[in-house]
């Protein structure tokens, strides 16, 4: 084992840290460092989100129509005259 710790030392220092977050707790924090070190990585290997999976484009069953999310335009506003 690296640094002289055994499987006893993890073993304790793992009981530690579920007694000290609890077992709600840990997912979330094993989430939120999984998701870091892979951002972390990409920003090092220069890879972008964008690069690795292409936008797919909706098929036409399936995307929004322009009168169902518009609202009606606002009345045309009268100029002010500066004097």
């Amino acid at each position: 084992m690296p640094f002289g710790i055994g499987i006893w030392e993890i073993l304790i220092l793992l009981l530690v840290v579920l007694l000290v977050f609890g077992p709600k707790r840990l997912p979330e924090m094993g989430r939120s460092l999984g998701k870091g070190m892979r951002e972390f990585k990409d920003s090092i290997s220069g890879i972008e989100k964008d690069e690795e999976e292409p936008q797919r484009e909706l098929p036409p069953a399936e995307q929004p129509t322009a009168t169902q999310t518009t609202a009606a335009p606002a009345p045309p506003r009268e100029r002010d005259s500066v004097s």
